[in-house]
């Protein structure tokens, strides 16, 4: 299990109640979480209301959040132990769930939502009384945002909704949604918005509970709108700076990617370690093979540089910087990594290895999603080429 002393960068200065986080949530986890873990997968989804009340009561789905809120009103550092140690879960769809709660659907909201509209839907989702869900995605749009096709037009004092969403976690168990649509025809970067759309709203249905290859434990699904009428009251900030406030959503879970890869990776890693020091062939161990303790030291230096990278965005987003580029680049190198990782564990468990009953198979199989969701590996790159192309220039200046 990762200590809290180990996570951190050099410029980061851990406190007690850094440590103290780190521990309570860990045992949250191996009391709470785990020991269902294989029922939720066989039983889905996980019953997200009843976890993530009892979250709440510990004050973890609001560690970032405004205290006028029910929030802790602690600064990111905080937010990126809690997510560090959501890597301690041996199921990353319920990890993502829960990472859905407190650093997708709500960082805009709790920025730029109105006073009102916090207390409608941020303070009960900090509570653990309402589930979120982020709705952006659809058939024709994934990585390409800008593409989505749902609208909200004026009617009064109310948007009227129309579209579908799709790939949506927490899609069937959600009350309500941050919602991207578009509120006018202008230029695609400036004609959207975020608008809170709670999930009784008449017109608003569940399609398809989605089936996947991995994350069994969440739910996923197809959201329809047929003339949902919301107030215009429920936009979040803003009317037509949906899609900067979505971008800048997306780097929080981008950076919930990277923290969970480096549990996941760091906990694999050391779990094939002590297989491999037991497991025996032709009269030794497997670890006593010179490629296999090669292989497992290169993949935990990499872990190691990771977690500077990370640690290093971190304080760069405490600080109030643009954190875009090095967020891309945590996730980009995060996900990528587990891929890595989980192939080579799978190897060295052998047969054991490609067993459900094992942490390394799950994580082996759920960690694919990981290089799509959150933006796909070439977006990152894309991202980070032009931020790259935009410091040459701006260096090049006199």
């Amino acid at each position: 299990m990762i200590g809290i002393s180990e996570t951190q960068g050099p410029d980061m200065k851990p406190t007690p109640e850094h440590h103290e986080m780190s521990r309570g949530l860990q045992r949250f986890i191996d009391d709470e979480i785990n020991p269902h873990i294989l029922t939720w997968a066989d039983n889905p989804p996980f019953p997200a209301h009843e976890v993530f009340k009892k979250l709440a009561g510990l004050g973890y789905l609001g560690v970032d959040k405004p205290e006028a809120y029910g929030g802790l009103g602690l600064d990111f550092s905080y937010a990126a132990v809690f997510l560090e140690a959501l890597g301690q879960i041996h199921c990353a769809g319920v990890a993502t769930a829960i990472a859905v709660q407190t650093q997708m659907a709500t960082p805009a909201l709790a920025k730029f939502g109105s006073d009102e509209l916090c207390r409608e839907f941020l303070a009960p989702t900090i509570s653990g009384d309402r589930v979120a869900a982020i709705a952006v995605s659809e058939p024709g749009a994934g990585s390409d945002v800008s593409a989505i096709r749902t609208t909200a037009r004026k009617d009064g004092d109310d948007y009227i909704i129309n579209g579908s969403k799709t790939w949506i976690t927490n899609g069937a168990q959600a009350d309500w949604l941050c919602l991207l649509v578009n509120t006018g025809d202008g230029p695609v970067h400036r004609n959207k918005s975020l608008i809170c759309v709670p999930t009784d709203t008449p017109g608003f249905s569940v399609g398809r509970v989605l089936r996947k290859i991995g994350m069994h434990a969440s739910d996923t699904a197809e959201l329809y709108f047929e003339d949902v009428r919301v107030p215009q009251r429920y936009r979040i900030g803003a009317e037509g700076q949906g899609f900067t406030y979505q971008m800048d959503q997306f780097q929080e879970e981008r950076m919930y990617l990277a923290f969970y890869a480096l549990g996941q990776v760091h906990a694999s890693i050391a779990e094939t370690v002590e297989y491999t020091a037991q497991r025996k062939i032709f009269g030794s161990t497997v670890w006593e093979q010179q490629a296999v303790q090669y292989r497992l030291a290169e993949l935990q230096t990499e872990t190691e540089a990771l977690r500077a990278l990370i640690w290093k965005t971190v304080d760069q987003y405490v600080e109030g910087h643009d954190m875009t580029m090095l967020a891309s680049m945590c996730k980009l190198k995060a996900t990528r990594l587990m891929r890595e990782t989980y192939d080579t564990c799978m190897q060295f468990w052998g047969g054991m290895g490609y067993m459900e009953e094992t942490n390394v198979a799950r994580r082996f199989r759920d960690s694919r999603a990981a290089s799509i969701g959150g933006g796909a590996d070439e977006v990152m790159l894309s991202i980070i080429a032009k931020r790259m192309r935009g410091a040459t220039d701006l260096a090049a200046r006199p």
